[in-house]
């Protein structure tokens, strides 16, 4: 009999010892999945950031660097360059356009500079050319005041750079100040009127994206009776084949013209060459042309190394002298 309840007792110690390892075995397991997810997750986690940070081969060159601030809050906000229309990034085909007699010989050529107002080393390289070029400044950029004093203390024309709904949006953000198809009336006009004092010197506008309100016709008619009660006139930057700018502009009867040629939706020098060359061949055939640029250093050294064949060509103006009364 003791011998069976001493029996009871070793067996009673071993299941003791059984149980006793149990949770350890168990906090093991549950250690080990935990370490297997956290770290299942953190290569989810880096994966997903360089994925989402190699560009697609359009926003590649379209993004800014990223700028020293210059002033408080500057670098809290780094605009995009233009969205180029799909016609771009082939042949650029011309614009139906009526030809416009030089008597004086040369036709004109207006070289519009867009996105401007937060480098303003860039800006300077540009004043610095010593040439007739139109500087368009974004509304409520740090350096608005200052590009805009600058242009007009060198004999410049300075422009608005207006934000306006692109097709992308709200994935892709024109920035402060975007006129919104969404806006009601009273509200697109407000943010216009804000839009229009934020940059001293102004005398015309064009738009900064915009592929989506630049076709509705009834927004396009609020933002030119505004314009047209200021003496402002207005070019269609053309970031879609089916803008209604030009309709709601003879409506109106608004000073207007449309961008000829983009000169850098492609950053490579060759590229930019040959829209310089096709910006002289349509003003040579029409008497005048638009042309709008970026400010890219890249943009910058071919247009001043471009200088000579341009100027012998064609006459740079400011853009006012391009725009035009549109016959009904």
């Amino acid at each position: 009999m003791a011998k069976s309840q001493g029996r009871g007792r070793k067996n009673v110690k071993k299941g003791k010892k059984i149980s006793d390892k149990l949770p350890a075995n168990l906090f093991k397991i549950f250690a080990s999945v935990f370490l297997l997810l956290v770290f299942v997750a953190a290569v989810g986690f880096l994966a997903g950031h360089l994925l989402s940070s190699i560009p697609d081969k359009h926003s590649a060159e379209l993004m800014r660097p990223r700028l020293t601030p210059e002033q408080p809050g500057s670098g809290s906000y780094l605009p995009r360059f233009e969205i180029f229309p799909e016609e771009e990034t082939s042949d650029v085909r011309p614009i139906p356009r009526h030809t416009i007699p030089q008597p004086n010989g040369l036709p004109k050529v207006a070289i519009i500079i867009d996105d401007l107002g937060y480098d303003s080393r860039i800006v300077q390289k540009f004043l610095d050319m010593n040439v007739t070029i139109t500087l368009s400044i974004l509304p409520h950029s740090p350096l608005q005041k200052k590009i805009a004093k600058a242009a007009h203390d060198k004999g410049l024309e300075a422009m608005l750079h207006l934000p306006m709904e692109p097709v992308e949006y709200p994935s892709i953000d024109p920035g402060p100040g975007a006129l919104l198809v969404s806006m009601s009336p009273d509200e697109l006009i407000r943010q216009l009127e804000k839009n229009l004092i934020a940059i001293p010197y102004i005398s015309g506008v064009n738009n900064h994206m915009g592929s989506k309100l630049t076709t509705v016709s009834p927004k396009m008619r609020q933002v030119f009776t505004i314009l047209k009660k200021r003496g402002l006139f207005f070019i269609d930057s053309r970031t879609t084949k089916d803008t209604l700018c030009k309709s709601s502009a003879r409506l109106l009867q608004i000073p207007f013209a449309e961008r000829d040629v983009f000169l850098d939706h492609v950053l490579k020098p060759a590229a930019i060459r040959k829209q310089i060359n096709y910006l002289i061949q349509v003003a040579e055939k029409h008497g005048e042309a638009v042309g709008i640029a970026h400010p890219h250093t890249i943009t910058f050294n071919i247009l001043k190394d471009e200088l000579p064949n341009l100027e012998n060509k064609v006459r740079l103006v400011p853009a006012s002298e391009i725009v035009h009364l549109i016959g009904s």
